[in-house]
């Protein structure tokens, strides 16, 4: 009895250091992040000649520097959101979403990108309005983000970025497909695992966390929902089905 008493002692202890370590992770990386978008916009400043003429050496070392307080957001905002998806489910807060809007609206924030990278961004809005889910919109957000980013990072220039989304009987269906590096079978295995990059994407790009992947399949697990893949040398296509009714 003193044994089980014990047990029920120490699990509580270590539930009370888990909340403390999450609460310590949200605040540090929100502090970060203010930190850098402060230091981000002054860059802008200086970038965008508010404060005088600058050499183009000056330029070049500013724009460096701006690329990477970029990054550093980037993974900053992986790091919160990858420490609330480790909370349970009921503090998500679910609401009724239209996700034709919300995708519109995500896959906006990425025309500047793929246009620079001449990459063709491409959205198959649905024929017919479809029904609202029950979702944390801001979760499914980032789940939107992060495959359009990825399929925008991993394409080759020319290539194009496919977005499609339609409803069924009693789910949402979602695909993003790009013409871009293949996942090979030695690293389709490993793809949602935390941290996990494939040499093949390190070479395409080498800031990364290996969060991205991972987090997106837990936010659509939490939502009763399921995602996988499929690889070959025209490129990847992520597909993600929702569930109308969570």
């Amino acid at each position: 009895m003193d044994d089980i008493l014990k047990i029920k002692a120490e699990n509580e202890e270590l539930k009370n250091i888990n909340l403390v370590r999450s609460d310590l992770i949200s605040i540090s990386a929100h502090q970060l992040r203010t930190s850098l978008s402060a230091s981000k916009w002054i860059l802008k400043m200086f970038l965008d000649k508010d404060l005088g003429d600058i050499t183009s050496e000056q330029e070049n070392l500013l724009n460096k520097a701006y690329e990477s307080t970029e990054r550093m957001i980037m993974l900053t905002n992986e790091m919160i959101t990858l420490n609330h998806t480790e909370d349970k489910i009921l503090s998500f807060n679910f609401q009724d979403v239209d996700l034709v809007e919300l995708l519109e609206q995500t896959i906006f924030e990425f025309y500047g990108e793929s246009h620079k990278k001449e990459i063709e961004l491409i959205f198959l809005k649905p024929s017919s309005i479809l029904n609202k889910v029950s979702v944390d919109k801001e979760m499914i957000r980032v789940v939107f983000q992060n495959l359009v980013e990825n399929s925008i990072k991993y394409s080759n220039i020319h290539g194009k970025v496919v977005i499609s989304i339609s409803q069924n009987e009693d789910e949402i269906d979602l695909s993003v497909r790009d013409t871009g590096i293949t996942i090979s079978n030695d690293d389709q295995k490993h793809i949602f695992e935390k941290f996990y990059r494939t040499e093949n994407a390190k070479q395409k790009d080498a800031i990364g966390s290996g969060l991205g992947l991972y987090t997106t399949k837990k936010i659509v697990e939490n939502h009763k929902g399921k995602i996988w893949f499929e690889s070959d040398e025209k490129g990847t296509t992520f597909f993600i089905t929702l569930p109308l009714n969570n």
